[in-house]
C-alpha cells in the first residue's frame, strides 16, 4: 500500500511563500509522474503542476509564473513552491502520485488527504 502524506501548509498573508512537500511511503519500484492539484469550497479539482521522472514539467496557465514543482527521488517526495500568494490561491492542496509499483508494470495513480492553505488580504 502506498501512502501520500502532504505538509507544509498553513496561513500567510497576501504576498507571502510557503513551500508545500509530499512524501510517499510504502513498496514501490518508482514514481513516474507527480502532480499538484487544489480545491477549495464550491470549486472542482483543479490541475496547479506536474512533473515527471524524466524532469519535464506544465502548470495551469494562471500560475506558472508564481508556482515551482520540484522533486526529489532519493526521498521519494514532491515539493511545490508558491509565491507572490493572493486569497485566490486559499484552497486544499493535493498531491498525487503515479506509482509504479512492479518494475515494467503499469502506474496506479495514488492521492494525498491534502494541506490547508489559508491565504489573508
Amino acid at each position: 500500500q502506498v501512502q501520500l502524506v502532504e505538509s507544509g501548509g498553513g496561513w500567510v498573508q497576501t504576498g507571502g511563500s510557503l513551500r508545500l512537500s509530499c512524501v510517499a511511503s510504502g513498496r514501490f519500484a518508482s514514481i513516474a509522474t507527480w502532480a499538484w492539484y487544489r480545491q477549495n469550497a464550491g470549486n472542482g479539482r483543479e490541475f496547479v503542476a506536474a512533473m515527471s521522472s524524466g524532469g519535464g514539467n506544465n502548470y495551469a496557465d494562471s500560475l506558472k509564473d508564481r508556482f515551482t514543482i520540484s522533486r526529489d527521488d532519493a526521498k521519494n517526495t514532491v515539493y511545490l513552491q508558491m509565491n507572490d500568494l493572493n486569497p485566490g490561491d486559499a484552497a486544499v492542496y493535493i498531491c498525487s502520485a503515479q506509482v509504479r509499483l512492479h518494475l515494467g508494470r503499469p502506474t496506479t495513480t495514488y492521492w494525498g488527504q491534502g494541506t490547508q492553505v489559508t491565504v489573508s488580504s
